[in-house]
């Protein structure tokens, strides 16, 4: 009886779906750059003012417990790209992808991609910004599923001049370089809005990857500083009068940020697309507290320890808001979500295929409220590790281990492994079985 019970519990909610889903819905994915924990509104801050953001994620699903895939740039892209651990793809997926030595490489044309899934489905797929996972051929966006492109390839560009860190232009149109002015967060909202419009007839996958608040720390009123021809690895944060507080920079690139979010939902609600439209809105990795060189008071990471680059909490715990106008339900989620979990959403609400994939399906989550089975989540940067199993985190770095009790202690300041050996032991176990299924061999 409880058997068939199951089955009429499943045949009912899968029912549900599809009568709520009775056209495909569009997707709007916006990725912020670095953006920290504690950095908008709606998560604490009281320096940075973010109406847009504040307000999806009182509409919406404000997520307290979402993780970036990696504590930078490439590795968080790839994972959300694929739904798999970036690990799968190579050792050079753990950090980001350099601008001299990446070249040549990038994400494999081999990986299947959310935007060739969705594609497959019918759906006019769209990317403006920051690519991070490949410099030339085959390794653009417009070889991985995306029918159009506009951005920068690089890690990082000027805000203003679009000039990457090794001098060279870096503003592309498809499969070429073509420069235009303008601050970068306004041309990608730009870009964003030319989209929507063409494509408000036809199912839609918008990918808004901002460089916003990644260094050169530029706000919109702040000078140029990169020029054609020159090299900027030793120089590439921008022009700072008081290095030892960044946090007048940041706050002018946080709030364009939150700018282009209002733009861009003020467009789907003008083209009348909100109620078929699911927006997400998170970060690639925790924010800078501190830089090499002095600079500090750049990013917030609120409560959390570390910052980017690091997998203590603040390297990969990141704002994500869920917000779809009749669909969602307005709430605070502290279901532990990674980034990798999206493609398998998107294909699930889309109707198309399930693919094996490391991320998991969170459609009734955000539609109903429903909790999330248990699962592992891990995480690997060079010699650094982390795995993270309900309310117990054990990250691995030298000297030794240290395991953490997130309900109690969110700031990670009380190391229980030796109180804890046994949780200790199989966390560890488990990290290492992990790394022998899923590291290349």
């Amino acid at each position: 009886m409880k058997s068939r019970d199951t089955v009429i519990t499943v045949a009912a909610w899968s029912s549900l779906i599809f009568t709520a889903l009775a056209e495909k819905p569009n997707f709007v994915v916006i990725l912020a750059d670095d953006l920290g924990y504690g950095d908008i509104g709606c998560y604490g801050s009281d320096r940075n003012l973010t109406p847009h953001m504040d307000r999806l994620a009182a509409e919406g699903i404000r997520f307290t417990d979402f993780h970036s895939n990696g504590p930078m740039c490439t590795p968080t892209r790839a994972a959300l790209l694929t739904g798999m651990y970036q690990h799968r793809f190579g050792r050079k997926f753990e950090s980001a992808l350099s601008g001299r030595a990446g070249k040549g490489t990038g994400l494999s044309p081999e990986a299947f991609t959310l935007a060739e899934a969705l594609k497959e489905e019918g759906y006019a797929t769209g990317m403006f910004g920051k690519w991070h996972l490949g410099y030339e051929k085959p390794y653009l966006p417009t070889r991985q599923g995306f029918d159009e492109f506009q951005g920068l390839l690089t890690g990082d560009g000027d805000h203003h001049t679009h000039i990457d860190r090794s001098g060279y232009e870096d503003w592309w149109n498809g499969e070429e370089i073509e420069m235009e002015e303008g601050y970068t967060a306004d041309l990608l909202t730009k870009y964003s809005v030319r989209f929507l419009k063409r494509h408000k007839d036809e199912p839609f996958f918008l990918y808004v990857s901002h460089l916003a608040i990644h260094f050169p720390w530029q706000a919109p009123d702040d000078p140029p500083h990169r020029n054609k021809g020159k090299a900027y690895h030793s120089d590439k944060w921008g022009i700072l009068p008081e290095k030892g507080d960044v946090s007048p920079h940041v706050k002018g690139m946080v709030e364009s940020l939150d700018k282009g979010v209002g733009e861009i939902i003020a467009t789907l609600q003008q083209l009348e697309l909100t109620k078929n439209t699911l927006v997400i809105f998170t970060s690639d990795n925790g924010g800078y507290l501190t830089y090499d060189g002095g600079f500090s008071n750049i990013s917030s990471n609120g409560p959390l320890r570390g910052q980017k680059t690091e997998l203590y909490e603040g390297g990969h715990r990141v704002p994500a808001i869920a917000w779809w106008p009749g669909k969602i339900k307005p709430l605070v989620s502290d279901e532990t979500v990674m980034s990798f979990d999206l493609f398998p959403t998107f294909l699930k609400l889309a109707g198309a295929k399930a693919r094996h994939v490391d991320g998991i399906d969170l459609t009734e989550l955000l539609l109903e409220n429903q909790k999330l089975e248990d699962r592992m989540l891990f995480w690997k940067m060079g010699e650094t590790r982390a795995v993270r199993h309900s309310r117990w985190k054990l990250i691995s770095v030298r000297p030794g281990s240290q395991l953490y009790d997130l309900e109690a202690d969110v700031s990670e300041s009380m190391d229980l492994s030796q109180k804890y050996p046994d949780i200790t032991s199989h966390l560890s176990l488990a990290q290492r079985e992990w790394e022998r299924k899923v590291l290349p061999k």
